[in-house]
């Protein structure tokens, strides 16, 4: 017997009966729409790909979430709804899903249809096209994903098949709860193959690309702005209210409030730090703190590149220890994040945080243990410890880093800084040029997992940690009655070695215009479609 899912059950399940994915932009009673359906949105650093397949960052992904549709998207508050796909059903031992996809068209009138997701399926695990996210497939997984990603069978073996136009057919090796959370990330989005075979690495770009969402890509200045316009082939471009998109590059967090303020920037979500405060004064109606399912951390390269001081746990966890969380959330950062003394955020649907017992203490009782570990491990006056870290481009990033630096002078480390732009502070760290470095994780679905497989031997893990004990955690996770209480058990063999120094769980500061509608505020992913959103008149 299958399990079967239709637009009615789910949102009978969900207890939304008055939500229809086609009706999300509807103003509601009173509201009257602005002739002005434009939305200008902040960004920091110019996109790295708009490649659904070869992107890792999150600024690509909220573009091309504008630019593609997958299976599956994110309502309001997170909970999954339907995209491509109208209907699936699910095999009663949990290992095949079939997906029937609605009528719905590409940018150039073209149907979509299984076979594109076929083809981006494999595309995604391909070793030939090196997508930092091939992991993620295994993750998912879908029947000889990991295979292919090593090399060991060819990507038409992966367990996706076109069963017609309409319906996919999705096989996996063991049951997996998170599974059709993960199929509203970019990476599982379809591609349009003969758009791809013809143009190659220039398909993406504007009057080229061929994309299925809600808006077609206009035009794009690396670094400066990107637009997209209302797609009239999307299959609900009826009920898609807001006309253009446009992401606004600005690299200095200040100057982008600067030309927030002067109405140049409709909606910037992430604040300078230490500024909410006083713009919830000025700017009751504008200025919001959600929770944003992200970790900032520090890691460590301990792979054989990584300096040989890091691979000593003790070294490790008295770097930790010395970093103080209440300094940084409460006086630099103040726009509601938490300190972290774990991975995991806090606000992760299902999962109780472990209580990690150095999360109880003071910061003094830290910063004591934190000089008794370096003792131990032989590092003092006579013999100090020295590292680098390195930061990717930004204002809060350095006085971050400045704050780190500081906090482990007074625990006898000397520590020098080194700031890059973006996209080379991602390849250093996919390289492992770094010793230790800024990093933060921003969930790709909601679960706990999603933070944990970070670090899973083989997944993303650019610090390169390794533990076997805490990859059977996450093997066994999948098949387990509860896999919360095996994902914590996982997280405290991950905290007790400190493959990483947590520092915060993000909220997320933001200033959006009071005329905007539509931005899901309660969804911890932040997932955003503009189509779901509108402006009303003043």
């Amino acid at each position: 017997m299958t399990k079967l899912f239709t637009t009615t059950a789910l949102l009978a399940a969900l207890a939304l009966p008055a939500f229809a994915p086609a009706l999300a932009a509807q103003p509601g009673e009173g509201e009257t729409l602005a002739e002005n359906q434009d939305l200008k949105f902040w960004i920091l650093d110019a996109f790295k790909s708009l490649d659904p397949q070869l992107t890792s960052s999150r600024t690509d992904s909220d573009m091309i979430r504008q630019l593609f549709e997958g299976l599956l998207n994110e309502d309001s508050t997170g909970a999954m709804v339907p995209g491509v796909a109208e209907t699936w059903d699910v095999s009663e031992d949990g290992l095949t899903y079939t997906f029937h996809l609605r009528d719905s068209n590409w940018s150039n009138g073209e149907p979509v249809t299984a076979n594109d997701f076929v083809y981006a399926w494999r595309r995604a695990v391909n070793p030939e096209t090196a997508s930092e996210y091939a992991w993620f497939m295994e993750l998912m997984n879908l029947v000889n994903a990991s295979e292919i990603v090593k090399g060991e069978k060819a990507p038409e073996e992966l367990g996706v098949t076109a069963v017609d136009d309409k319906t996919l057919e999705v096989k996996l090796t063991k049951p997996t709860p998170y599974f059709l959370k993960t199929l509203s990330h970019s990476t599982t989005y379809p591609v349009p193959q003969a758009v791809i075979e013809a143009e190659g690495d220039a398909w993406t770009q504007p009057g080229k690309m061929v994309g299925n969402g809600a808006y077609v890509l206009q035009s794009h200045d690396l670094g400066v702005e990107a637009v997209a316009v209302k797609n009239d082939q999307y299959w609900d471009a009826e009920h898609t209210i807001m006309d253009e998109v446009k992401f606004i590059t600005v690299n200095d967090q200040n100057i982008g409030l600067t030309r927030y303020l002067a109405g140049e920037i409709d909606w910037m979500n992430t604040l300078p730090a230490g500024r909410l405060p006083q713009l919830q004064q000025e700017y009751p109606d504008e200025a919001i703190s959600a929770p944003w399912s992200c970790s900032y951390a520090y890691i460590f390269n301990l792979s054989d590149k990584g300096p040989e001081e890091l691979k000593d746990a003790r070294v490790r966890q008295a770097l930790a220890y010395a970093i103080d969380r209440d300094i940084i959330v409460d006086r630099v950062l103040q726009g509601g994040q938490r300190p972290a003394f774990n991975w995991v955020h806090w606000a992760t649907e299902g999962y109780t945080i472990p209580e990690e017992d150095w999360g109880q203490w003071t910061q003094a009782e830290r910063v004591e243990k934190a000089k008794e570990l370096l003792a131990e491990a032989g590092y003092g006056p006579d013999n100090p410890l020295n590292l680098s870290i390195q930061y990717n481009t930004s204002e809060d990033h350095k006085k971050l880093a400045i704050a780190v630096q500081q906090f482990w002078k007074a625990i006898g480390v000397n520590v020098t800084l080194n700031n890059y732009e973006w996209k080379v502070h991602i390849d250093r760290l996919n390289n492992q040029d770094f010793e230790v470095a800024r990093y933060a994780w921003c969930g790709d679905y909601n679960e706990a997992s999603t933070y944990l497989d970070y670090f899973r031997s083989g997944g993303y893990n650019q610090g390169k940690w390794t533990n076997a004990d805490y990859d059977k955690l996450l093997a066994d996770s999948a098949t387990a009655e509860n896999p919360n209480d095996l994902y914590r058990q996982a997280e405290e063999i991950l905290i007790d070695e400190m493959a990483l120094a947590p520092v915060y769980h993000y909220a997320m500061a933001q200033m959006i215009k009071p005329d905007i509608r539509g931005v899901p505020l309660e969804n911890v992913m932040s997932a955003w479609y503009a189509k779901d959103m509108y402006r009303v008149a003043e």
